[in-house]
Protein backbone atom coordinates (compact mmCIF):
# COMPACT_ATOMS: atom_id res chain seq x y z
CA UNK A 1 0.00 0.00 0.00
CA UNK A 2 1.35 3.63 -1.01
CA UNK A 3 0.45 6.54 0.78
CA UNK A 4 2.25 9.99 0.38
CA UNK A 5 4.19 10.85 3.15
CA UNK A 6 2.54 13.46 5.64
CA UNK A 7 -1.18 13.17 3.92
CA UNK A 8 -4.22 12.17 5.69
CA UNK A 9 -4.31 8.49 7.11
CA UNK A 10 -7.91 7.35 5.75
CA UNK A 11 -6.89 3.14 5.69
CA UNK A 12 -9.15 2.58 9.26
CA UNK A 13 -11.61 4.43 11.21
CA UNK A 14 -10.59 3.88 14.72
CA UNK A 15 -7.63 3.00 16.24
CA UNK A 16 -7.15 -0.27 18.13
CA UNK A 17 -4.85 -1.25 20.18
CA UNK A 18 -3.69 -4.64 21.91
CA UNK A 19 -1.51 -5.66 24.41
CA UNK A 20 1.52 -6.18 23.20
CA UNK A 21 2.11 -8.70 26.79
CA UNK A 22 -1.03 -10.47 26.78
CA UNK A 23 -2.32 -10.50 23.77
CA UNK A 24 -5.69 -10.96 25.13
CA UNK A 25 -6.81 -7.05 25.67
CA UNK A 26 -7.22 -4.26 23.78
CA UNK A 27 -9.10 -1.34 22.87
CA UNK A 28 -10.86 0.85 19.92
CA UNK A 29 -11.52 4.42 19.54
CA UNK A 30 -12.11 6.88 16.69
CA UNK A 31 -9.42 9.03 17.06
CA UNK A 32 -9.68 12.95 18.06
CA UNK A 33 -6.41 13.58 16.85
CA UNK A 34 -5.36 13.81 12.55
CA UNK A 35 -3.56 11.33 11.76
CA UNK A 36 -0.55 11.96 8.86
CA UNK A 37 0.56 8.79 7.06
CA UNK A 38 4.49 7.95 7.14
CA UNK A 39 6.48 5.44 5.34
CA UNK A 40 3.49 3.75 3.54
CA UNK A 41 5.97 2.51 0.52
CA UNK A 42 5.53 0.80 -2.61
CA UNK A 43 7.83 -0.83 -5.32
CA UNK A 44 7.74 1.56 -8.23
CA UNK A 45 7.05 4.64 -6.21
CA UNK A 46 9.71 7.01 -5.60
CA UNK A 47 10.91 7.78 -1.93
CA UNK A 48 13.24 10.02 0.12
CA UNK A 49 16.01 7.79 0.62
CA UNK A 50 18.82 9.39 2.79
CA UNK A 51 20.44 8.52 6.28
CA UNK A 52 18.86 9.20 9.22
CA UNK A 53 20.68 9.59 12.99
CA UNK A 54 21.39 6.45 14.70
CA UNK A 55 19.58 7.12 17.73
CA UNK A 56 16.81 7.31 15.61
CA UNK A 57 16.60 4.06 14.32
CA UNK A 58 17.59 2.54 17.84
CA UNK A 59 14.83 4.76 19.41
CA UNK A 60 12.00 3.61 16.57
CA UNK A 61 12.92 -0.21 17.50
CA UNK A 62 12.47 0.54 20.95
CA UNK A 63 9.03 2.18 20.62
CA UNK A 64 7.91 -0.62 17.70
CA UNK A 65 8.25 -3.38 20.56
CA UNK A 66 5.90 -1.80 23.20
CA UNK A 67 3.16 -0.84 20.45
CA UNK A 68 0.82 -3.15 18.63
CA UNK A 69 -1.24 -1.39 16.65
CA UNK A 70 -4.42 -2.18 14.08
CA UNK A 71 -2.77 -5.58 13.99
CA UNK A 72 -4.36 -7.43 11.73
CA UNK A 73 -4.61 -11.26 10.74
CA UNK A 74 -2.98 -11.14 7.44
CA UNK A 75 0.35 -10.09 6.67
CA UNK A 76 2.14 -7.82 4.17
CA UNK A 77 4.91 -8.47 3.03
CA UNK A 78 7.51 -6.08 1.48
CA UNK A 79 7.77 -5.23 -2.04
CA UNK A 80 10.99 -3.60 -2.07
CA UNK A 81 12.55 -7.17 -1.42
CA UNK A 82 12.89 -10.30 -3.30
CA UNK A 83 10.07 -12.45 -2.42
CA UNK A 84 12.31 -14.77 -0.93
CA UNK A 85 13.92 -12.13 1.20
CA UNK A 86 11.06 -10.23 2.12
CA UNK A 87 9.94 -9.48 6.17
CA UNK A 88 6.37 -9.41 7.04
CA UNK A 89 4.22 -6.89 9.05
CA UNK A 90 1.00 -6.82 10.18
CA UNK A 91 0.03 -3.42 12.09
CA UNK A 92 1.39 -0.30 12.38
CA UNK A 93 2.26 2.67 14.90
CA UNK A 94 1.06 5.68 16.50
CA UNK A 95 3.77 8.50 17.00
CA UNK A 96 2.18 11.64 18.76
CA UNK A 97 3.35 15.04 17.06
CA UNK A 98 2.23 18.33 17.64
CA UNK A 99 -0.65 19.10 19.03
CA UNK A 100 -3.31 17.07 17.40
CA UNK A 101 -1.07 15.02 15.36
CA UNK A 102 -0.20 11.60 15.03
CA UNK A 103 1.93 9.80 12.83
CA UNK A 104 0.74 6.49 11.36
CA UNK A 105 3.38 4.19 10.23
CA UNK A 106 3.34 0.83 9.29
CA UNK A 107 5.16 -1.35 10.92
CA UNK A 108 8.04 -2.18 8.38
CA UNK A 109 9.34 1.28 8.91
CA UNK A 110 12.43 0.13 10.32
CA UNK A 111 12.76 -2.44 7.66
CA UNK A 112 12.33 0.18 5.12
CA UNK A 113 14.58 2.72 6.89
CA UNK A 114 16.96 0.32 7.33
CA UNK A 115 17.21 -2.12 4.20
CA UNK A 116 16.09 0.40 1.76
CA UNK A 117 17.77 3.53 3.09
CA UNK A 118 14.18 5.43 2.92
CA UNK A 119 14.28 8.95 4.72
CA UNK A 120 11.38 9.84 6.86
CA UNK A 121 10.29 13.71 7.27
CA UNK A 122 12.05 15.35 9.81
CA UNK A 123 9.04 15.81 11.75
CA UNK A 124 8.58 12.43 12.96
CA UNK A 125 12.26 11.82 13.08
CA UNK A 126 11.79 14.49 15.59
CA UNK A 127 8.32 12.97 17.13
CA UNK A 128 10.04 9.63 17.56
CA UNK A 129 13.31 11.05 19.50
CA UNK A 130 10.66 12.68 21.67
CA UNK A 131 8.94 9.48 22.85
CA UNK A 132 9.40 8.96 26.91
CA UNK A 133 10.50 4.96 26.18
CA UNK A 134 10.45 4.48 29.82
CA UNK A 135 6.68 5.53 30.27
CA UNK A 136 5.65 3.61 27.29
CA UNK A 137 7.65 0.63 28.26
CA UNK A 138 6.08 1.62 32.18
CA UNK A 139 2.35 1.42 30.80
CA UNK A 140 0.42 -1.91 31.68
CA UNK A 141 -2.98 -2.75 30.73
CA UNK A 142 -5.72 -1.11 30.80
CA UNK A 143 -3.23 1.84 29.64
CA UNK A 144 -1.29 1.74 26.61
CA UNK A 145 1.87 2.87 25.19
CA UNK A 146 0.11 6.21 23.96
CA UNK A 147 -0.80 9.41 25.64
CA UNK A 148 -3.80 10.44 23.35
CA UNK A 149 -6.21 7.57 24.39
CA UNK A 150 -9.41 8.93 25.56
CA UNK A 151 -11.58 7.81 28.64
CA UNK A 152 -14.32 5.80 27.15
CA UNK A 153 -12.19 4.39 24.56
CA UNK A 154 -13.71 0.58 24.29
CA UNK A 155 -11.82 -2.33 26.05
CA UNK A 156 -12.18 -5.64 25.42
CA UNK A 157 -10.96 -8.82 26.39
CA UNK A 158 -10.78 -11.70 24.20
Amino acid sequence: MFYEDLTAYEYQVYDEFTDPVSHFYGLGFRPAYTRLNIGWLEAGRPYPAGPVPAAFTGKLKSVQALQWMNVCLGTHECDLCPPEDAPEGNGEIRIPGAAGIAYAAPFLIGHYITAHGYQPPQVFVDAVMAVDVDAWAAARWPEVAFPWVPEDAERFEE
